[in-house]
């Protein structure tokens, strides 16, 4: 067999491996190649992808550099592949926004690189710089409906005027957007309007918007299940069925649980941490989830006959990422709101961690997730009741933790951290063992990286124009109203 014949089938082999998702074997069957042929950049490339889907990100960067370095065409869409690495898994910043410069250096019409690049500036809170590229997107392609919506979303809610509404009301209207572009626009629509004090209209709004967010969910996407989500609490309580003791101590970086419902506080409580000299924020990490989906899996059933050995590596894993990520700190906030499912593990994994839960007003916090574009696994949030009964069985869950695990489980009040900021820190602090830091009260306007929904709230000065928002909905909120007041019968 020539070389031209052995190439082929090596290359077959590969592709055919990749596409049948076997990860790992197709990463070995593409390094075989370059192994051999070691100036093919479209292989490389292909390498990248997956590492980058394994979460080899060192190593898929290096082979995004190999193909660039051996002349791939079109290679401003590898310096965007380079930047996401930098900014979503290892939260570099300053190195992703040079790489999506250097895509758009190459090519300045590059609508992916400018819209991430765009995303970048808001995680930064650079509102102006956001604002520009989004306007330079919809010069570019006036029908670039997300560009739109986000561009709206970018306007304080003072700055509201009718003629932003009217844009986003025509976008609407374009038969050329299909459900994932009505769903970004309804849900800009809708806080253009509440922000205008049009209640009944913004509730239309976002009702609308939830249901274009099902659609582009396609129908063989995940429904809320209750029955699910009620056989999960179950299996959580089951599973950690009481406080476990244990000597571990978590090494440095220390991990900083913080976790509550979506539209809690939990961003805020995060970044006014971040304002103390030994605390650095992670944001929404997925580590957790990873471990529980991979080598925890069944979780939770699988603790019960878990050996003391993996659950050490367990905890090994975990450290071990967050020092890959945060080598100087020395404590580290893991903010994902559904944390809370998790506590159970943690506490079994770090006997010593201590657990941040953040309140809020039950209605307040409802209608905040149905107002909020969540990812669709999410699937709870595209409808008021079932957003109510996800509460519910949050609620119960969480009252079980707490007695569980009273002592190292903090609760912050949303409404009390608005209205008395100071104790409610001072409080915290002292529960973390940390000494009081006066940075602790104000969140920086710009320049620490905020990757979620509340990234234009939480650099706002604290303020309470939240706080009993679902009193402009009481209306659309009476049926939610009685359900949330029922009794809990597991509580």
């Amino acid at each position: 067999m020539d070389e031209v014949d052995m190439a082929d089938r090596m290359m077959r082999e590969a592709v055919a491996l990749d596409r049948q998702d076997r990860v790992a074997e197709a990463i070995a069957a593409y390094q075989a190649v370059l192994r051999r042929w070691p100036g093919i950049p479209d292989v490389w490339y292909s390498l990248a992808v997956l590492q980058r889907r394994a979460g080899l990100f060192s190593a898929a960067l290096a082979s995004y550099q190999q193909a660039l370095d051996f002349g791939i065409k079109r290679p401003e869409e590898v310096h965007l592949n380079r930047g996401v690495i930098f900014a979503d898994h290892l939260l570099r910043a300053e190195e992703a926004q040079l790489e999506l410069e250097a895509a758009l250096a190459i090519n300045p019409a590059y609508v992916p690189g400018l819209m991430n690049l765009a995303n970048l500036h808001e995680d930064r809170g650079r509102r102006e710089d956001a604002k520009a590229i989004y306007e330079r997107i919809l010069a570019i392609d006036a029908r670039r409906f997300e560009a739109l919506a986000r561009y709206a979303n970018l306007h304080p809610s003072p700055a509201m005027d009718d003629s932003l509404i009217g844009r986003l009301r025509v976008a609407l209207a374009d038969p050329a957007a299909n459900s994932a572009d009505r769903a970004s626009l309804g849900f800009a629509l809708g806080r253009a309007l509440d922000a205008c004090g049009s209640y009944d209209a913004a509730f239309a709004a976002y009702s609308q918007a939830n249901r274009d967010s099902r659609e582009s969910a396609g129908p063989g996407a995940a429904r809320y299940d209750r029955d699910v989500e009620r056989s999960l609490v179950d299996r959580l309580r089951a599973a950690f069925p009481a406080a476990e003791g244990g000597a571990r101590r978590s090494e440095r970086p220390r991990p900083i649980f913080i976790c509550g419902m979506f539209r809690s506080g939990s961003t805020l409580v995060e970044q006014l941490l971040a304002g103390h000299a030994r605390i650095t924020p992670a944001g929404e990490l997925d580590l957790l989830p990873q471990l529980a989906q991979g080598p925890l899996a069944p979780f939770p059933e699988s603790l019960a006959t878990m050996p003391l050995s993996l659950l050490e590596a367990t905890a090994g894993r975990y450290e071990s990422a967050l020092r890959t990520l945060f080598p100087e700190a020395e404590f580290v906030t893991d903010k994902r709101p559904d944390n809370f499912i998790y506590i159970g593990l943690i506490k079994k994994v770090f006997p010593d961690a201590k657990i941040v839960h953040t309140t809020r007003d039950p209605l307040d916090t409802c209608l905040s997730t149905f107002f909020l574009h969540l990812d669709h696994r999410m699937s709870y949030a595209l409808d008021l009741m079932d957003t109510g009964h996800h509460f519910k069985m949050y609620r119960e869950l969480m009252t079980y933790w707490k007695k569980a695990y009273s002592a190292d489980i903090f609760d912050v009040s949303y409404e009390r951290l608005v209205r008395e900021p100071k104790p409610v820190i001072e409080g915290l602090l002292s529960f973390l063992g940390l000494e009081w830091d006066e940075r602790c009260l104000t969140v920086p306007p710009g320049g620490r990286a905020i990757r979620t929904a509340s990234v234009w709230q939480v650099r706002e000065p604290l303020h309470r124009r939240s706080s009993g928002r679902a009193s402009h909905y009481a209306n659309q909120l009476d049926e939610l109203r009685r359900y949330l007041a029922e009794p809990d019968p597991n509580g």
